[in-house]
């Protein structure tokens, strides 16, 4: 009971976590066919869960698929990045920092 229990909730929160994917790629414009043919989108996703739960990780990518269309989906690919936190924290500060100056 206990597995089934821990089954639903990270199936739960691989489907929010797509959607919240999807709802960046809709804002930065990624979520239609690319204009350049080849061209792909890379979604680095870093955490405990998504490295060694491979239920959640198959249940993200499906889901994602499923939101975009499968022509769509074929062009995003998601990667496991160690520290991925780290360097998005290092990104958003050297970004800050540019404004800090004007």
């Amino acid at each position: 009971m206990v597995v089934e229990i821990c089954n639903i909730i990270a199936t739960r929160g691989a489907r929010l976590s797509a959607a919240g994917i999807l709802g960046i790629l809709k804002k930065l414009g990624k979520d239609t066919k690319s204009e350049v043919e080849g061209q792909k989108n890379v979604i680095a996703m870093d955490g405990g869960l998504y490295e060694h739960y491979t239920e959640y990780s198959k249940c993200l990518e499906n889901t994602l698929k499923e939101l975009v269309g499968e022509d769509i989906s074929e062009s995003i690919i998601i990667e496991h990045f160690n520290d991925g936190s780290g360097v998005g924290a290092a990104l958003l500060a050297a970004s800050h920092s540019q404004y800090l100056d004007a």
